[in-house]
């Protein structure tokens, strides 16, 4: 069977538009003999998400952005784009649009859910999330951050403003005059210190001699301190206690009347009479002295004494006046 010349050119130009498809296919990671399912978001903003762009599942690719374009008048997109067959996954899964990288780039990542609901079919319009990016986050921190500082500089500002108000003439010559006297102090502090340590210096001996001494006088009180800790001091202080108790005691029985001392401390009847015997002492003493003839006798010849005779009272006044 002879091809014709026409035949020939009809096969290699189909052959041509076959590699060509085949080629076009393979540069875009797109498999031919795969099979795909087609989705829908709607997106108020896609940060730059570009078509060509893969779709992921926990990170692994299975897919890839088709279309992107406005679906309303208020902007919103219409991102189309396919996933493999291979995995399937609810309606209710979310398609999240997120940075692929720190310096920028966008993709989609399908969130699967297993609520127990239907299985999503080609056509079907997954729910769509934003997740923030890096530059988002810092963006939402700064905001407010920049807010406050601006109302610091204000603030500083406005301080610094009244600052120059202040600052007159006159107190600008006092702040002169304060740090001339605080360079003066310094000075002298300064000199005050070379002073000391020449003073230092010179009665190094001196000190060094006090030191010893001081220390020595540390020595002798640890010794006292040891002999103290030898002595028992905790026996003396007992005894010493005991001491004082009996004494307390004794004390005691004195204010009660108890023994002789308390009886004559306590008991008013023996006062009254030795008050009473004193008196008649006193009495007996003063009747010897001015009548000692009643008392005592003395006779050379032995002759026996008068009997005692009582003395009239005007006798005894008129000797007691004569005395």
């Amino acid at each position: 069977m002879k091809i014709s010349r026409e035949l020939k050119t009809a096969i290699i130009v189909l052959g041509g538009i076959l590699l060509f498809i085949l080629g076009f296919s393979f540069l875009k990671s797109n498999p031919i003999f795969k099979s795909y399912r087609t989705y829908y978001a709607v997106y108020d903003h896609v940060g730059g998400l570009a078509t060509g762009t893969s779709v992921s599942i926990n990170g692994f690719p299975v897919g890839k952005i088709l279309d992107i374009r406005f679906v309303d008048e208020r902007g919103k997109l219409l991102v189309t784009f396919s996933v493999e067959n291979d995995f399937e996954f609810s309606k209710s899964s979310k398609a999240v649009l997120f940075d692929t990288g720190i310096i920028g780039g966008k993709g989609i990542q399908i969130v699967p859910v297993f609520d127990g609901s239907s299985n999503s079919v080609s056509g079907d319009t997954l729910p769509s999330f934003i997740k923030p990016g890096l530059t988002e986050l810092v963006t939402q921190k700064l905001t407010p951050l920049q807010a406050q500082l601006g109302s610091m500089l204000e603030h500083a500002d406005s301080v610094l403003s009244g600052v120059n108000k202040t600052l007159d003439e006159e107190m600008t010559g006092d702040l002169k005059s304060t740090v001339a006297n605080i360079r003066e102090i310094t000075e002298n502090f300064k000199q005050s210190s070379v002073t000391l340590n020449k003073i230092l210096q010179d009665n190094k001996k001196k000190l060094d001699n006090s030191l010893d001494n001081i220390e020595g006088l540390s020595g002798n009180l640890k010794e006292v301190s040891g002999t103290l800790a030898d002595a028992d001091l905790g026996r003396t202080m007992e005894e010493l206690q005991q001491t004082i108790n009996g004494f307390h005691q004794v004390v005691a029985r004195l204010e009660n009347g108890e023994g002789s001392v308390g009886k004559l401390l306590k008991d008013e009847e023996l006062y009254d009479n030795l008050t009473g015997a004193s008196l008649q002492l006193e009495q007996l003493l003063q009747d010897m002295k001015l009548n000692p003839k009643r008392y005592v006798h003395f006779s050379l010849f032995g002759k026996r004494p008068k009997p005692y005779e009582v003395p009239d009272e005007d006798e005894t006044e008129t000797e007691t006046g004569e005395q």
